[in-house]
């Protein structure tokens, strides 16, 4: 299953390389600390500090050209480690306006990763497909990679479970 993976990430990065193909890698943030219900803003518990390293192992052999992250703490902890080992600052975004025609020229003919949320990352994903493919992601699951691939008009996407 681990080859699989790394064949078909290696394949959707080397299709990014060519200047009309844009390939975009989607992840909801790793698991968050629970523990206090008032807070809004939770870190990573140590199982998603794990799981946040183990996408940056996962997207070793990916040449990413940006990563970027709501400005949360769990999104944020959970992009640095692929940011880090890319050495690329993770940027900013706001998940309710995700696929502006700003951010659609910005990241034309580049390979990106995106970290945000489970009812923000399906909305996105499905923003850029133009259809309404994916529902939102379970509460409990902190594993689904979305990879999409556009080349002129034409979008592919492809979910992943990485557990």
């Amino acid at each position: 299953m681990k080859k699989l993976i790394v064949v078909i990430l290696f394949f959707f990065s080397l299709n990014s390389y060519a200047q009309s193909i844009t390939t975009y890698y989607f992840i909801r943030h790793a698991e968050k600390n629970r523990s206090d219900l008032s807070n809004s803003n939770p870190n990573l518990t140590p199982k998603g500090h794990q799981r946040a390293i183990k996408w940056s192992n996962v997207f070793r052999e990916v040449s990413f050209d940006a990563v970027y992250s709501t400005d949360y703490s769990r999104t944020i902890q959970t992009a640095i480690p692929t940011a880090n080992s890319k050495n690329i600052k993770p940027i900013i975004y706001d998940a309710n306006d995700r696929y502006s025609l700003q951010f659609q020229k910005k990241t034309r003919g580049k390979t990106i990763l995106i970290v945000g949320h489970s009812n923000t990352i399906p909305q996105f994903v499905n923003a850029v497909l133009k259809e309404e493919r994916y529902s939102q992601i379970e509460d409990n699951n902190n594993s689904n990679l979305y990879i999409v691939t556009l080349h002129g008009d034409k979008a592919n996407s492809v979910l992943l479970k990485i557990d």
